[in-house]
């Protein structure tokens, strides 16, 4: 069992436990020999008992070791101690990618390619020794202190799949692959799969794929469309929006092939984000009919007749056995009375008589098409007249008509216009003509909700009967309504301008600090979000940074009773908990009888440090002695008053 202040293997000393996952709590601790902080990850007693899992959770975690990387936390040592296995790491404060997004509800799209870039450089690191991740999700990817991203985690995610741990050590099932998800091979570009997934939840906020159960997620995995995050935030470019499509498709061999890849079209993304560059593989050409060739007909008679030969050898074998020792038996009428060689002479006589059938076939098909195309050519141009039989008179109207006739014939159906209907009216007047429909939902600013914004085929153009005319429906409510333009980095000035050139009224304008040197003097703050709608002529208020100040730190935690430390301590006794910084300065103070205890505070100043002081009673049973002359001594029961520290480390605001 670890406790604070123990040593592991002669040199780690635990400090502090800083977090707890499915597999493994993870404790700060001090490394004696090189002097330097680390972090310690321990396994949970139920997988230190699985003897192969502990095989190969070293095996991989030591190939992980041999891994540097910038973009990678860094493992330095693994080891055992009466049974205890961990793994000592790099020891990065900051917080996870998974918090970092519920904190700001989505990232802004280059900050979001930017902890793309910086992730894929990671995992290209692993994937050049030839380690796959299998587990990439925003919970497994740190976000430092000073904005460095590093993903962790390696090696640990293949020793769990490969000896069939529960899925729940495997973290959340939104994240996996779909051949992942049907248990198969998982290689490198499972590994970009995943990261799709997360770039999906940086943008918008939210995963792609929800349900129930983690089979119900698996299965949209496996079936489901990938939707676009542009459904979410329109304002994502497309080149972001086909990067994270090629991330995700459902067949590996559609995705990136390689980080590098990836890499090459997440910069070009930063510098081109409107531009449509990004090449996902067409399923349609993939899948496209091969029209077979002579040589390929003459490989697949070749390979007929090898194995008509090969089966006439092994029947003659057996009957060879058959017989030996035994009565020879008598031949049935059934059974073959030709040679091979005769047997082949008769297949090319049948694929003779085969070649001859197929030319007739295509001359007899030309002469049909032939009539049909001088019929057609002829009714346009009013040679025949199918309801009386007779020429009919040429006149310009008839012409005209004539040809009107012979552009449907070739060209289709004309597409009706239904755009600004309602999508009710629309299916009602496509069907009319013979069309089928696919609906694709979109926010407008303009069109009414439920209305249709945009048709393909456009109105006017031919269309086959039968094809598929594809709908944009209306689904927002804002028509008429505002845009909120992004102000932030612009001076007061331009602001109030382009506010109220947007139909906004620009509200009150205040000063405050920020640590951003390039805003100094400009918008840092609006108090409506970039791209929400509302009611025009809504004020909006803004603050201009005045550059850095003071820095602020927060703590949220929830405090441990001190029967960690102190097994006298009984759970329900009363015990005051104080929090200061590492200055000496008092932050709060409460007194409970329960544990955990939550603590949330903001606006810390000062000191990066604190430490938490638990005091409480223990109570010492009395006791009764005799001493050296023989006499009774009675200590009677007592409280004692104790206390337990606790260093933590604050959270840049």
């Amino acid at each position: 069992m670890i406790k604070i202040g123990m040593m592991l293997g002669d040199r780690y000393e635990i400090l502090e436990k800083i977090g707890t996952g499915g597999m493994s709590d993870v404790y700060k601790a001090k490394c004696h020999k090189l002097n330097r902080f680390v972090a310690v990850k321990v396994l949970k007693q139920e997988f230190s008992e699985n003897v192969n899992f502990v095989s190969k959770f070293k095996t991989e975690a030591q190939a992980a070791a041999g891994m540097m990387h910038p973009n990678i936390v860094n493992v330095y040592d693994v080891g055992e101690e009466n049974g205890t296995y961990y793994i000592v790491m790099e020891l990065v404060e900051g917080i996870t990618l998974k918090k970092y997004i519920e904190k700001k509800a989505r990232l802004s799209v280059k900050e979001a390619v930017s902890i793309a870039i910086q992730v894929s450089m990671g995992i290209e690191a692993a994937h050049n020794n030839h380690i796959i991740h299998r587990d990439i999700k925003p919970q497994n990817i740190m976000i430092s202190r000073d904005g460095k991203v590093k993903v962790t985690d390696f090696g640990i995610a293949k020793a769990v799949t490969s000896n069939t741990i529960t899925s729940n050590v495997m973290g959340s099932v939104h994240y996996t692959s779909p051949e992942q998800a049907r248990g198969g091979y998982s290689d490198e570009k499972s590994d970009i799969y995943s990261l799709g997934i997360t770039m999906f939840e940086m943008l918008t906020g939210r995963v792609p794929f929800n349900g129930d159960t983690t089979v119900a997620i698996a299965i949209k995995h496996i079936q489901e469309p990938m939707p676009s995050p542009r459904e979410y935030i329109p304002e994502i470019p497309i080149s972001v929006e086909q990067i994270v499509f090629k991330c995700t498709q459902k067949s590996p061999d559609r995705r990136y092939q390689s980080m590098g890849e990836l890499i090459e079209d997440l910069k070009k993304s930063l510098m081109r984000p409107d531009e449509d560059f990004v090449k996902i593989a067409n399923p349609d050409e993939e899948a496209s009919t091969r029209m077979i060739t002579e040589k390929d007909m003459q490989q697949i008679k070749k390979q007929s007749r090898n194995r008509d030969s090969m089966e006439e050898e092994i029947r003659l074998r057996s009957d060879h056995n058959n017989s030996s020792g035994k009565k020879k038996r008598p031949k049935t009428i059934d059974e073959p009375r030709h040679t091979s060689s005769k047997k082949q002479e008769h297949d090319d006589d049948d694929d003779s008589k085969m070649e001859k059938i197929t030319t007739i076939l295509a001359i007899i098909a030309a002469i049909i098409i032939g009539v049909i195309v001088i019929f057609l050519v002829g009714r346009a141009m009013g040679l025949f007249n199918l309801s009386t039989g007779e020429k009919p008179q040429s006149t310009t109207t008839d012409v005209t008509e004539n040809t009107s006739v012979a552009e449907d014939e070739k060209n289709g159906i004309k597409v009706p216009d239904v755009t600004n209907l309602s999508y009710a009216e629309a299916v009602a007047a496509l069907k009319k003509e013979g069309f089928e429909i696919e609906k694709v939902e979109t926010e407008s600013d303009t069109v009414a909700k439920g209305n249709i914004i945009e048709q393909i085929p456009a109105a006017g153009e031919y269309a086959p009967l039968g094809s598929t005319v594809v709908l944009s429906v209306s689904i927002s409510a804002n028509a008429g309504k505002i845009r909120v333009p992004n102000v932030v980095g612009l001076s007061e000035e331009e602001a109030t301008i382009t506010l109220v050139e947007a139909g906004l009224t620009p509200g009150t304008v205040s000063q405050t600090t920020n640590d951003d040197p390039s805003l100094i003097d400009k918008v840092c703050y609006q108090s409506y979000s970039v791209g929400v709608y509302v009611e025009k002529g809504t004020v909006v208020d803004l603050k201009v940074s005045v550059g850095a100040g003071e820095s602020t730190y927060s703590f949220v935690g929830n405090i441990e009773s001190p029967a960690a430390e102190d097994d006298q301590y009984q759970a329900g006794s009363s015990a005051t908990v104080i929090l200061t910084t590492s200055n000496g300065l008092e932050l709060k103070r409460e007194t409970t009888t329960t544990f955990p205890l939550a603590f949330n505070i903001s606006g810390i100043t000062g000191a990066e440090d604190g430490v938490i002081t638990i005091v409480y009673n223990v109570t010492i049973p009395g006791s009764t002695t005799t001493n050296e002359n023989g006499e009774i001594v009675t200590t009677p029961e007592r409280n004692e008053e104790r206390s337990v520290k606790r260093t933590v480390k604050f959270a840049k605001e």
